[in-house]
């Protein structure tokens, strides 16, 4: 039976926006393709032919057992027109016409919608790659934030923007630098002695998180720690002391295997002080008080590898640690003080610990 279409009719299926085929079923010959399948498949220009040699990416055993069952067969075709890729979503369904069986397929251009799906599935990506970069570069940022204040004050920060200051009435200061900096940093190779100083400051962070302490800050080759804040501590006396004796320790311990030998001076004197956030766009955590003063002044009295105290920091320490009364000296700022020198602990034990972990 010739396929015929009044005018009309063809002129419908000729200006619909998606692509038409009739074939005849089962042979599916094609009787009729309007102009859109013409534009997307140039050689398709014969009316007459095999379906599924026209279009080969139809698989024709699932086209046929899809339509017996009386379902739709449904499938993906690219076709390049003018260098530019389409990609259509191609449906046959099965329907009669005059009491007779046809197979009408039709063929829908999804390049606009791939392509938009294309550019939201990039852009996800992209938004996901930021979100992780974002997320590295708040990490990175709590990092170091963590490393230059208490994290109960940069808790407080991160939630207030602000933070308040705190005094803290019972507290305990250590200061520390080294003899002869400004001859190792001529006569050694900078790398080496910013790389060497590193390591140094890293170990006595981990003594000092190991004993309680709190380091405050360093300043070229100076090293500021407290013991008694931001939570208070009944024995920041004694924290202090064994941080002192254990960076001590390190530096005698380290020496042995370096070339290059590292001796400090150290400083220790108690509170009170005031704990704050100082400045607005560089944040820098600090303390104020007497007990820093004095505990500087008294590092600058100290000869290598030396600890000095006061008669306040000596009452507190006296019963548990062996110390060696150094007499009177003239302290600046502070007038004529007894000084100690801080010679070990009883518990030598407890003092060395933390050595075999971070050498």
């Amino acid at each position: 039976m010739d396929f015929e279409l009044d005018a009309f009719n063809k002129l419908l299926l000729e200006t619909v926006g998606v692509g038409l085929i009739i074939a005849t079923y089962p042979e599916l010959d094609v009787r009729f393709r309007n102009q859109r399948v013409a534009d997307w498949f140039p050689g398709f220009n014969e009316e007459e032919g095999s379906l599924c040699a026209r279009l080969e990416a139809i698989d024709e055993n699932a086209l046929r057992a899809k339509l017996e069952a009386g379902g739709s067969y449904q499938t993906t075709i690219e076709t390049k027109v003018r260098r530019r890729t389409h990609v259509l979503a191609l449906t046959a369904t099965r329907t009669s016409f005059a009491s007779e069986p046809w197979v009408i397929v039709e063929l829908q251009n999804d390049t606009k919608v791939r392509e938009l799906e294309s550019m939201i599935d990039s852009y996800a990506k992209m938004v996901e790659r930021q979100n992780r970069q974002l997320k590295k570069e708040k990490e990175r940022a709590e990092k170091l934030l963590l490393n230059i204040m208490p994290e109960s004050v940069y808790e407080e920060l991160k939630t207030f923007g602000v933070t308040t200051p705190q005094r803290y009435d019972e507290a305990s200061i250590l200061m520390l630098d080294f003899v002869g900096f400004t001859r190792i940093s001529v006569e050694h190779d900078p790398s080496t002695v910013i790389t060497e100083l590193n390591d140094i400051f890293t170990s006595f962070d981990r003594i000092a998180e190991h004993q309680g302490c709190e380091r405050i800050k360093t300043i070229g080759d100076a090293y500021v720690a407290v013991a008694g804040l931001p939570e208070p501590s009944a024995d920041h006396a004694q924290a202090i002391a064994r941080l002192a004796l254990m960076c001590v320790r390190y530096l005698t311990r380290r020496n042995e295997t370096h070339k290059i030998q590292w001796r400090c001076r150290v400083g220790l004197a108690p509170g009170p002080v005031i704990g704050s956030v100082v400045g607005i766009q560089k944040y820098v955590y600090d303390i104020f008080g007497p007990g820093v003063n004095l505990a500087a002044r008294l590092e600058a009295l100290a000869g290598p590898m030396e600890i000095l105290m006061d008669e306040g920091m000596h009452r507190n320490l006296r019963t548990q640690f062996q110390i060696e009364d150094r007499g009177e000296a003239e302290v600046r700022g502070f007038g004529p003080q007894r000084i100690y020198r801080l010679l070990g602990s009883d518990d030598l034990a407890v003092s060395m610990e933390p050595l075999s972990a971070i050498d």
